[in-house]
């Protein structure tokens, strides 16, 4: 892994990871603080990061817990809105590297931001790399704000008001750019997965738009003479 990581691309893909990094911690700090100032102890939210590690998850969640729920029902409503990363970790399961302790390490690390980042790099070598490099970042630096905004817990008042939920779609819109302009395919399938999640937001749970856009794929065509 060492080796993976000391090479003159490492410092780009670090440089290209931090904005995504920088919206993580944001938004960890927002987990943490709405977490604690709900009344849940400290050490909820930071376990659950760290055990868990799923931003929309972790959220619905939280707010199944704080309306009263019990902890069956909050652990439900997580799994459901996790299985995206289910179609996810089958797009990287082959960037992710050999080895049954690099690919349990590697699965934890699955996130909407990271594998977007990787499936953007040119070649499969660099999404390894970048994989890598902005899951293990995106790690910490997400566990690091939860902490952070535990700690600080009601002092920062009404997280909405920061506007903090827009910052990862903006990220991901940054990364998803070059893909699309590159191939009409991909923005067909793109404009119908977002029409789908768009109508879907006002009636379903947060998360499960981010599934129904999955759909969007049917509308993916194969190259000529792909194997079928």
């Amino acid at each position: 892994m060492r080796s993976l990581l000391r090479t003159p691309e490492s410092a780009s893909l670090v440089r290209d990871s931090s904005l995504v990094w920088l919206a993580s911690g944001i938004v960890g700090v927002s987990f943490g603080a709405v977490s604690v100032a709900g009344g849940l102890p400290v050490w909820v939210p930071v376990l659950m990061s760290l055990v868990v590690y799923a931003g929309s998850a972790q959220f619905s969640a939280v707010g199944v817990l704080l309306a009263g729920g019990g902890p069956l029902a909050a652990a439900a409503t997580g799994l459901l809105l996790n299985t995206r990363t289910a179609a996810f970790g089958l797009a990287v399961a082959e960037i992710i590297g050999p080895g049954r302790a690099t690919r349990y390490l590697g699965a934890h690390l699955v996130t909407d931001e990271t594998v977007a980042f990787a499936l953007a790099q040119p070649d499969p070598q660099r999404r390894r790399k970048a994989f890598w490099i902005s899951g293990l970042g995106l790690f910490a630096v997400w566990n690091t704000g939860v902490l952070a905004g535990a700690l600080a817990g009601s002092a920062l008042g009404d997280t909405a008001r920061y506007g903090l939920d827009a910052a990862f779609p903006a990220v991901l819109v940054a990364l998803v750019l070059p893909s699309l302009r590159a191939d009409a395919g991909v923005r067909r399938c793109a404009l119908l997965g977002a029409a789908l999640a768009l109508a879907a937001t006002p009636v379903v749970p947060a998360g499960v738009p981010v599934l129904l856009a999955l759909a969007g794929l049917l509308l993916h065509r194969r190259p000529a003479g792909a194997a079928g």
